[in-house]
C-alpha cells in the first residue's frame, strides 16, 4: 500500500516536470514565431522600397516608415520572451524539486 502512495507521488511528480517542459516549449514556441513575423515585416519594408525605386518613385523612398523599426522591435521582443520563458522554466524547475 505504501509502494502504490510513493508511485503515484513520482508519477504526479514527473507528469509536473513534464507540464513544466512543455510550456515552456510553447513558449520557445511563441518567440520564435514573433521574431520570424518581425522578420518579415522587415523584409516586406525592403521589398516595398525596391519596387518603389525600380518604378521611379522618388516620394516613396524619401518618406520614412516605421516597418522596419517595428520589425526590429518584434524580433527584439521574441527574443526577450525566448529569455524570459528560460527563466521561468528554471525558477519553476527548482521549485519542483
Amino acid at each position: 500500500m505504501k509502494n502504490d502512495v510513493q508511485e503515484s507521488k513520482q508519477t504526479a511528480n514527473a507528469s509536473d516536470h513534464l507540464a513544466n517542459e512543455r510550456t515552456f516549449l510553447a513558449w520557445i514556441r511563441t518567440s520564435i514565431a514573433l521574431m520570424g513575423f518581425g522578420f518579415v515585416v522587415v523584409k516586406f519594408s525592403l521589398f516595398v522600397k525596391q519596387i518603389s525605386l525600380a518604378l521611379g518613385e522618388k516620394a516613396a523612398v524619401v518618406s520614412k516608415g516605421f516597418s522596419s523599426t517595428i520589425g526590429v522591435a518584434l524580433v527584439a521582443i521574441g527574443a526577450l520572451l525566448a529569455v524570459l520563458a528560460y527563466l521561468q522554466y528554471r525558477r519553476t524547475e527548482q521549485q519542483l524539486r
